[in-house]
């Protein structure tokens, strides 16, 4: 699986069509799942894709992103990767900056993480796109339109400078200029869908939302002089396509669906394809348009005209929740809650989450039962489900259980679950039984399973046996043998064995491997290997390697051999590392090879690896050499950089260089890293110095930075400076920040503030704030202003705001609020808040609230992003006590 990451138009899809044409020579298929939506088509058929076959999934965030279905499509996808009989397939995808950093960004315990799944898929398999070209690939168009490509020479003469040529070819500029130049009611028609797409509404947009959206986008002048026909002309005019085949706002054609209507799909399931309520023309954004909205509106909260559209015009459950949520952050309350009910009407069961959960909040508990109950009703039971728990939890256990029964009776096994769980707590054991046992018929047996955990906790072990049986009985063997296994760790190794055979009787095989461990603990080495043999046989084959440690432990060092090698021939390959060990262990060093080359002909990679050690120490250094670079070949580039440090060690340094550096070319600098440490501990500073500059050079420039410390602490404070200015220089500013912190708390002052000064010149102002507040804690106010003042004098919006605080903390608030106000101009969220409050402070009120409203606009303005001072949150709730309206000032009371 491979995703490419970049901004629009950067090619991302193109280098993927590319790299897939060969494919098609081989009889590769590929399947792009689309109909009727992208992801419900994904789902669906995920499960159907054979070998050979690439998925196509471009624009993942339509998949991947997907509130309701994005995570079940995650799983099916790793699902799909890991399963080796259905492979080879390939996965390509395509993603903008922004929903990957979403997707890969790791949680926080104050957000819910939405796409746990996903990070983990798209963990190293992810590449990215640059939005210019460099020097050497505008070198190679130029040759290429010097040869006759009149396209590329055309677009190089507009792009020849900043690089931009794949977004020129895509027809970017001419898009930019469309949108720039538009007439009023165009350029209108635009910025709704900008400002819809950005905010989270379907991909495609009903044209009776984008002419309703449109009014408050004109002024009074441009609304007036409006044509009767400004609609057949605007959207006419959109739907021009430029070169590259784009047009700023074309029209969607629907195929006709030729999938059977079901459930998931049809509007009764709440899933639609589509942003209109009415059936009618629908359009589409221009993808460098949308990305252009993103950048440029993104501190523009909507016009009322906008959200009473939205209203009117959109049906899609997930994207009037994300909506309402965009309302909810810009402080628009009264339309977060309108959409909200919008939204769950509609099917979302994240907005009637929402709704239950601010009715709890505002102590109607009751209101929060029935809209629960209403969802459960249309088949949603997650509301209720969660919303039981919460009661639960706070103490309000008559309620939960109401819910819970309710869910119960609907056959909802999470209910079944909670119920029997609380029924037990209440001492009533026989409904406990009976409500795990509904579960267990409609195919459900971890509630009997979890009676019989805590049943065996609370120390009645007959309660938990005939538990356990009676889920046996019903075909789950797993829950007596995991009794058996708690059994044994008690100590009670009879009637471990007694559970384990019951178990057995119940068809779980894995039962024979424990059995054969309990035989061999109670004295019985014939029986336990009877058991062992059964188990291989059964495809355990790791119970006669389990069988074997016994045996080894007891001094049968024969014996151990003996079933290895039967665990060997039953096709486990541990079987014969488990062999070279015991040959190894006994001196047998030929035997332990010829072991250790079986199951590296048989692909494991550790066995493959030691194998290549000990052809190295063998003296085979062409052998070792020739398998290192089979494995690589196979994907791993470990063969490799073990012989490297091997030959490191062995004093042959040209040796583990040229190894390193095939490594590196491979894609793998850590081998180079490794060396040069190694070359630093032994002394040889100006070879690590050497191997470090070609990691950098390789992509890695953190060793340089590592060395500049050691060079630091050494003494040699030139070296240590010329190091941290190199690894800035590949990259990572990380060194110069380092060596300003060791020079700090050395007490060399003037020399942190000298490097410290750098790295904000090179773009990373960090250490300088850092050493400004370990200043001001030491009370030394005049040494942190001075350092914020280089900041703020060099324009950096985090210097003014952390100045504007010192001079508001001591007094002067004209020159904070100057401050402050400079902040602010750039957008900095902190200081447009700090503005406002110092503004409501000083009686300007019509200050603080356009501040107060700009901070809104952004969506940032949020307790679990910023954190708000209760100075800051109470000036805000004085001026808005029930919010903003779309226009931004104070709306009124509305609920």
């Amino acid at each position: 699986m491979v995703v490419l990451v970049g901004s629009s138009s950067t090619g991302k899809t193109r280098a993927c069509w590319e790299a897939v044409q060969p494919l098609a020579l081989e009889g590769w298929r590929l399947w792009h799942p689309y109909d009727p939506t992208r992801a419900d088509a994904a789902l669906e058929d995920l499960h159907a894709v054979r070998p050979r076959t690439v998925v196509w999934l471009n624009e993942a965030q339509h998949y991947l992103g997907d509130l309701q279905l994005g995570e079940l499509i995650t799983s099916a996808l790793r699902t799909l990767l890991s399963d080796r009989e259905r492979g080879p397939v390939l996965v390509l995808g395509t993603l903008w900056p922004e929903y990957a950093s979403s997707y890969t960004a790791l949680p926080t315990p104050d957000r819910p993480d939405l796409y746990s799944a996903a990070r983990e898929l798209l963990a190293a398999r992810t590449v990215p796109v640059p939005d210019t070209f460099d020097d050497e690939a505008l070198h190679t168009a130029r040759r290429l339109a010097l040869q006759g490509d009149s396209l590329l020479a055309d677009a190089l003469t507009r792009t020849a400078t900043e690089g931009r040529v794949t977004q020129d070819l895509a027809g970017a500029p001419e898009l930019l200029r469309r949108y720039e130049q538009a007439p009023p009611a165009a350029r209108a028609l635009l910025e709704v869908a900008m400002d819809a797409r950005r905010l989270g509404v379907h991909l495609h947009l009903s044209q009776g939302f984008l002419i309703d959206a449109v009014d408050d986008y004109l002024t009074v002048t441009d609304y007036d002089a409006l044509a009767e026909n400004w609609v057949e002309e605007s959207f006419a005019a959109l739907a021009r396509p430029v070169h590259g085949k784009q047009a700023p706002l074309r029209r969607i054609r629907h195929r006709p669906s030729r999938r059977p209507a079901d459930a998931r799909t049809s509007p009764a399931g709440g899933r639609s394809g589509s942003s209109g309520s009415q059936p009618g023309p629908e359009y589409r954004l221009a993808d460098f348009l949308e990305e252009h909205g993103r950048t440029t509106r993104r501190s523009l909260c909507p016009p009322a005209s906008f959200w009473y559209a939205a209203e009117a015009h959109l049906t899609d459950p997930e994207g009037l929740h994300k909506l309402a949520v965009a309302a909810e952050h810009r402080h628009r309350h009264q339309w977060a809650h309108r959409l909200r009910h919008q939204a769950a009407a509609h099917g979302s069961s994240d907005a009637l989450r929402d709704l239950v959960q601010m009715q709890l909040r505002a102590g109607d508990t009751q209101g929060a039962q029935d809209a629960a109950q209403r969802a459960g009703e249309a088949g949603d039971h997650s509301v209720m489900s969660w919303l039981a728990q919460e009661l639960a939890w706070q103490g309000n256990t008559e309620r939960a259980k109401f819910l819970y029964q309710i869910l119960a009776d609907a056959g909802d096994s999470t209910g079944l679950m909670r119920l029997a769980e609380l029924r037990e707590r209440a001492g009533d054991r026989e409904g406990a039984e009976a409500l795990a046992q509904r579960a267990a018929d409609g195919g459900n047996g971890s509630v009997l399973a979890k009676l019989t955990r805590d049943r065996e906790s609370a120390g009645d072990y007959e309660g938990a046996e005939a538990l356990a049986q009676r889920a046996a009985d019903g075909g789950n063997g797993s829950v007596l043998a995991e009794l058996a296994r708690d059994r044994e760790k008690s100590g009670d190794l009879k009637s471990a064995e007694a559970l384990a055979q019951r178990a057995l009787a119940a068809g779980n095989t894995e039962s024979l491997g424990h059995l054969a461990l309990l035989c061999q603990k109670a004295g019985d080495p014939a029986r336990a290997e009877a058991f062992a043999c059964r188990a291989a046989d059964a495809g355990h084959g790791e119970a006669l390697i389990q069988l074997a440690d016994l045996r080894v432990e007891i001094n049968d060092g024969e014996g151990a051999k003996l079933l290895c090698r039967r665990a060997a021939e039953a096709g486990d390959v541990g079987g014969l590392i488990r062999l070279a060990g015991l040959c190894k262990g006994a001196g047998d060093h030929a035997g332990a090879e010829a072991f250790i080359r079986q199951a590296a002909d048989a692909g494991n990679t550790w066995a493959q690896f030691r194998l290549v050690a000990m052809r190295e120490t063998a003296g085979d250094r062409v052998g070792a050499e020739a398998l290192a670079q089979r494995i690589a070949n196979d994907g791993d580039l470990g063969g490799l950089a073990r012989l490297a440090a091997m030959r490191e060690e062995a004093g042959d340094r040209a040796g583990a260089e040229a190894l390193a550096q095939r490594a590196a070319d491979a894609g793998d600098a850590e081998i180079l890293v490794r060396l040069a440490a190694m070359r630093e501990e032994a002394g040889d500073r100006a070879g690590a110095e050497a191997l470090a500059q070609r990691a950098a050079d390789a992509g890695d420039p953190k060793e340089l930075t590592r060395l500049a410390e050691l060079r630091e602490v050494a003494g040699d404070r030139a070296e240590a400076e010329a190091l941290a200015q190199r690894a800035a220089n590949a990259g990572d500013l990380g060194g110069l920040t380092r060596l300003a912190e060791m020079r700090e708390e050395a007490g060399d002052r003037a020399e942190a503030e000298a490097l410290a000064q750098r790295a904000a010149d090179a773009g990373d102002p960090k250490e300088l704030t850092r050493l400004a507040a370990m200043r001001e804690e030491a009370g030394d106010r005049a040494g942190a202003e001075a350092l914020l003042q280089y900041l703020a004098d060099a324009g950096n919006p985090g210097g003014l705001t952390r100045l504007a605080r010192l001079r508001a903390k001591v007094g002067d608030r004209a020159r904070a609020q100057s401050l402050a106000q400079r902040a602010a101009a750039t957008g900095n969220l902190t200081a447009l808040v700090l503005l406002a409050v110092l503004r409501e402070e000083s009686g300007d009120r019509k200050g603080a609230e356009a501040a107060f409203q700009r901070a809104a606009d952004t969506g940032r303005l949020r307790p679990h992003t910023l954190k708000l001072d209760k100075q800051a949150s109470a000036a805000f709730l004085r001026i808005f006590p029930y919010g903003l309206d779309p226009d931004g000032a104070p709306a009124a009371s509305w609920s």
